[in-house]
């Protein structure tokens, strides 16, 4: 496939990375929505959440935050409860979901736990009511926790049945301006076919989002990407397992699959 035109949308307040030469490099993105799915926390679990793994990715983000970056978190539920095979099997759709969207509230605070042991000021806030746990879910608060450096938890997915996390993410990251989505996945980016099943399976540097909409690749839903194409939200795919990987997008370097706007050349 033809790559996209790409640019890294630098808007006020990004800094571009320092010159090689040994000098630790600046964040390319003033702020940015990290998107784990629940399925990352299992580590080498079955079933719930892996503290082991959690540290791991409390570490990532504890680099990248000592940067200076702001950072939102949209976790999925899947780890716990997957409201769509639950309705598969007979359940009513908006219960499962609603039950799926309690799940990311408990990984939230699994999270928040494991930045906070790391030294990262977290806050939950949650799309559903729960005010002995976690925050509610208002845009100005949010953005001001992040002003204030603060790593902030968005739980419970949009708050209503029939929306992914994927869609919580693109919402959230265009509610409090994040400049990028950073898809976090248990491979290097967006492949044409399932690199898991087949080893042939072709792996892309750059799409847009016409391209990930038309062959339907489905790294996130169709309403997520095209959330982010009517607001020009740029999406980095990226294997969350690779240590420092999170710090390494931050800071500009070249890591999975980018899907932006513009036109294939």
């Amino acid at each position: 496939m033809s790559e996209a035109t790409v640019t890294t949308g630098e808007a006020s307040g990004s800094v571009e990375a320092k010159p090689a030469g040994g000098a630790a490099k600046k964040p390319t993105y003033r702020r940015i929505l990290l998107k784990l799915s629940g399925e990352a926390l299992l580590g080498k679990r079955q079933y719930g959440v892996d503290p082991d793994f959690c540290a791991f990715i409390a570490a990532q983000v504890a680099e990248v935050h000592r940067l200076g970056v702001q950072i939102g978190i949209v976790v999925g539920g899947g780890n716990i409860f997957r409201g769509l095979a639950a309705a598969a099997k007979g359940m009513d759709r908006a219960t499962g979901d609603y039950m799926g969207m309690l799940a990311t509230v408990m990984n939230g605070l699994a999270l928040q736990d494991a930045l906070e042991k790391a030294g990262v000021s977290t806050r939950v806030m949650s799309a559903i009511a729960m005010n002995e746990v976690a925050e509610p879910y208002i845009r100005r608060r949010a953005v001001r926790h992040l002003e204030k450096g603060r790593v902030v938890i968005l739980a419970a997915g949009t708050g209503n049945p029939y929306f992914t996390t994927d869609t919580a993410a693109a919402l959230r990251a265009v509610e409090i301006g994040a400049q990028v989505i950073l898809k976090a996945t248990k491979v290097d980016g967006v492949y044409d076919s399932d690199p898991l099943s087949n080893s042939n399976a072709t792996r892309y540097d750059r799409l847009t989002y016409s391209q990930v909409l038309a062959q339907r690749l489905g790294v996130l839903d169709a309403t997520a990407v095209s959330l982010c194409m009517e607001n020009d939200t740029p999406i980095i795919v990226f294997d969350l397992n690779k240590p420092d990987n999170i710090r390494r997008v931050a800071t500009g370097e070249s890591v999975g699959t980018l899907i932006t706007g513009g036109s294939p050349v």
